[in-house]
């Protein structure tokens, strides 16, 4: 409850970013060593995040991750290197108890945030669920989702927006959104990254990364949010997942320190 508690009270925010997918160990250090000292730095909570497997890749032939084991080896020996809590995805029952030995959070992707047993399971690990709003899911829908982990007595539950379907190809935020999933009850967070997707075009995922700086700001000033999810790299051109979405790591901070300066004034 320690680190629940610690990100549910963050003032101004919390921030919870990394790569997309696990690459290898030198990206995930170089993301995880200037991650961790420019939140020091900002006095920002700070939660490491990459996947061990993207599930739900546009083709089959895209990369998808090394695996369970390799991948949990890794996000292990970031926790300890850089005394960071670590989220990653769940995508099936099965991965769970392993998962939950390593990671603090374990993270429900959009595209199963209404399977029953994955969530009860997740809560059931007596770890931090973060269960990601499908982009077919109306703000309000994810009452019962939050309430099927409840249902297993851990209430360490966080709610993501990540942009609802607008036609095929492109995807869009409704800001009321915020407000309503803020009355579920528990803190809410804005996935900046995949909002900004053009899902699905073609065999990989496009994306419309110069806007995260203004919609970032735009999310804090709702005064609604508690936490920030960011994809970045190194080399975004360069990455193995997503690469026409993530940040590079050089931008982090000034979207971090206008986003502080928002908050503050929001809540003075």
């Amino acid at each position: 409850m320690q680190l629940y508690n610690h990100l549910k009270h963050a003032n101004p925010f919390f921030l919870i970013a990394g790569p997309c997918v696990i690459e290898n160990e030198s990206v995930m250090q170089k993301c995880a060593e200037h991650l961790s000292r420019l939140c020091a730095r900002l006095d920002l909570p700070y939660v490491f995040k990459a996947s061990f497997k993207k599930a739900n890749r546009s083709s089959g032939s895209s990369y998808s991750g090394p695996g369970l084991d390799e991948g949990l080896a890794i996000l292990q020996k970031i926790s300890r290197d850089f005394e960071v809590p670590v989220l990653t995805d769940v995508h099936e029952v099965c991965e769970v108890a392993a998962v939950g030995e390593v990671c603090d959070i374990l993270q429900i992707p959009a595209f199963l945030s209404r399977q029953t047993d994955l969530i009860r399971a997740a809560a059931a690990s007596g770890k931090i669920v973060n269960i990601k709003k499908g982009q077919f899911m109306a703000p309000e829908d994810m009452a019962p989702a939050a309430a099927k982990a409840a249902e297993t007595g851990n209430e360490q539950i966080l709610i993501t927006e990540r942009g609802t379907s607008f036609g095929y190809h492109n995807l869009v935020v409704d800001f009321r959104g915020f407000a309503t999933m803020s009355k579920i009850g528990y803190p809410v967070i804005y996935d900046l990254t995949h909002s900004l997707q053009r899902p699905s075009s073609g065999v990989s995922t496009g994306g419309n990364p110069e806007f995260a700086p203004m919609m970032a700001r735009a999310a804090i000033a709702t005064a609604m949010i508690s936490g920030l999810f960011i994809e970045c790299h190194p080399e975004p051109q360069k990455a193995l997942s997503d690469a026409a979405t993530m940040l590079p790591l050089t931008d982090m901070e000034p979207i971090l320190r206008e986003c502080i300066r928002i908050s503050q004034g929001v809540r003075a």
